[in-house]
C-alpha cells in the first residue's frame, strides 16, 4: 500500500497543497512552523479519522475557512482508491470513496492504513490512561476496521448512560430504575466486545513489542505490557483473553455492585473506558520510573511493533504506510539506526525533518522543500 497523491484544502495553515509521492522514502524538509507536520497529520487523519495532536476537529480548519478537505489517491494491491474527507466543525463530516458518497466517514477506514510515530507519542508512556487506551483502540481499528463501529457504539452508550445517571434522582426515589437496567445491558454488551478486541490485539502485539524493545534497548530489562482492569478476570486472560460472553457477565456484575456509587456521583464508574495498558520495564512501571531515553525506547518499540503486526497480518492492500514526524532529531544513534532499518524496508515511508542532517543517509529518497507556504520537490 502506498499514497500516490495527497491534496489538502484549508487544512491547518494550508490554503491548498498538492504532493505526489513515490514508493520508498519521501522526506519533507523545512524549518519548524512551515506546515510539514500538518501535511502528515492530514494523511494520518484519512487513515484514522482522528488527529494525533488535538481532540477536536476545529483546529484542523484554517482560520477563516468553514471546512477543510483532504484527498488522497492510494495504491492498494492492483487498484487505486480515491479517498476524500470533508471536515466541518460543528457538523457531521462527509466522506467519499472513489467519488461516491459513503454513509459514514468510518467506511473509509481500511482504505489507507498507516502507522505514525511522532513526538506526541511520549504521552503514551507519560500521560494518563486515555492515551494508552487510544493507542490500543487505533491499532485494533487499523487491523479490523469493523471494530470502529463497536467503539462508536460504546462511546454512544457511555454518553446516554451518563445523562441518565445525572437525572436519575426521581427514579431512584421511586425505585423504578428499569431504564438504567436496559442501558447497563447495552454497556455490558458493547463494552465486552471492546475489551475482548483490546485483549486480542494486545496478545498479538506483545511478542512484536518485546522483540522491538530488545533491539532498541539491548541492555535494558525486558518490556512488559499488561491490560489493567477493575474487573475480576482469570489470569489466563493475559494469554488468550476470556470470551466476550464472560466479559459481558463480569461487566453486569460490576455494574450492579457500582450502581449506588454511580447514582451518587452521576458518572460511569465501570467499563473499558476506565481500563489501562500497563507498560513496565522489568518489574517497574514505566510511568514515573522510565527515564527520557527509556520513554523514547518504549514508544519506538510500540510503533515498530504496530508496524510489524500490521505487516504480518498480510491484510488486503499490503504493508501500511510508515509516517515519521520529526522524530529522528529526538533519538540517539542506536535508536535512530533501528528506526531507519524499519523505514528502509517499508513499501512507503513519509518522513518530516527540520534539516536534512537529521535523516539517515539510507532514507534519502525523494525530497520535498516545505517553506513559504509552498511544497516543492527538490530531489
Amino acid at each position: 500500500m502506498r499514497v500516490r497523491h495527497l491534496s489538502v484544502l484549508d487544512f491547518r495553515n494550508w490554503p491548498q497543497a498538492e504532493l505526489a509521492f513515490d514508493a520508498g522514502p519521501s522526506v519533507l524538509l523545512g524549518p519548524n512552523g512551515e506546515g510539514k507536520t500538518n501535511l502528515v497529520e492530514a494523511l494520518n487523519y484519512l487513515a484514522t479519522l482522528r488527529s494525533h495532536r488535538v481532540a477536536g476537529d476545529a483546529p484542523l480548519v484554517r482560520a477563516g475557512a468553514e471546512r477543510a478537505v483532504v484527498r488522497a489517491a492510494v495504491l492498494s494491491d492492483d487498484r487505486e482508491l480515491r479517498v476524500e474527507l470533508e471536515i466541518s466543525p460543528g457538523r457531521a463530516n462527509r466522506a467519499r470513496l472513489n467519488g461516491a458518497p459513503v454513509n459514514r466517514p468510518r467506511e473509509l477506514l481500511g482504505a489507507l492504513r498507516a502507522v505514525l510515530f511522532a513526538p506526541e507519542d511520549l504521552a503514551v508512556v507519560r500521560g494518563d490512561p486515555a492515551e494508552r487506551r487510544r493507542f490500543l483502540d487505533e491499532l485494533l481499528v487499523a487491523r479490523r476496521p469493523r471494530l470502529a463501529a463497536v467503539r462508536a457504539d460504546y462511546e454512544r452508550v457511555l454518553k446516554q448512560r451518563a445523562a441518565l445517571l445525572k437525572s436519575a434522582g426521581a427514579a431512584r426515589r421511586s425505585g423504578d430504575l428499569s431504564v438504567l437496567d436496559v442501558w447497563d445491558g447495552h454497556l455490558a454488551e458493547s463494552g465486552a466486545q471492546l475489551m475482548a478486541a483490546r485483549l486480542t490485539i494486545l496478545q498479538a502485539l506483545r511478542p512484536h513489542a518485546e522483540v522491538a524493545y530488545a533491539h532498541v534497548a539491548p541492555t535494558s530489562p525486558p518490556l512488559r505490557l499488561r491490560y489493567e482492569t477493575a474487573l475480576a478476570l482469570p489470569e489466563s486472560a493475559e494469554d488468550c483473553g476470556p470470551p466476550a460472553a464472560d466479559l459481558q457477565s463480569a461487566l453486569l456484575t460490576a455494574l450492579a455492585k457500582a450502581r449506588p456509587a454511580e447514582l451518587d456521583r452521576g458518572v460511569n464508574l465501570v467499563g473499558p473506558h476506565r481500563d489501562d495498558l500497563e507498560l513496565g520495564i522489568g518489574e517497574l512501571p514505566a510511568r514515573g520510573y522510565a527515564s527520557h531515553g527509556e520513554g523514547w525506547s518504549i514508544v519506538l518499540a510500540l510503533r515498530l511493533a504496530s508496524y510489524e503486526l500490521l505487516r504480518s497480518d498480510a491484510l488486503p492492500g499490503g504493508d501500511p504506510v510508515l509516517i515519521l514526524d520529526d522524530v529522528f532529531a529526538e533519538l540517539d544513534g542506536e535508536r535512530r539506526e533501528q528506526l531507519a532499518l524499519a523505514a528502509g524496508k517499508a513499501e512507503q515511508a513519509i518522513i518530516t525533518a527540520a534539516v536534512g542532517g537529521d535523516v539517515p543517509e539510507q532514507l534519502a529518497g525523494v525530497r520535498f522543500e516545505v517553506a513559504g507556504g509552498k511544497v516543492r520537490r527538490v530531489g
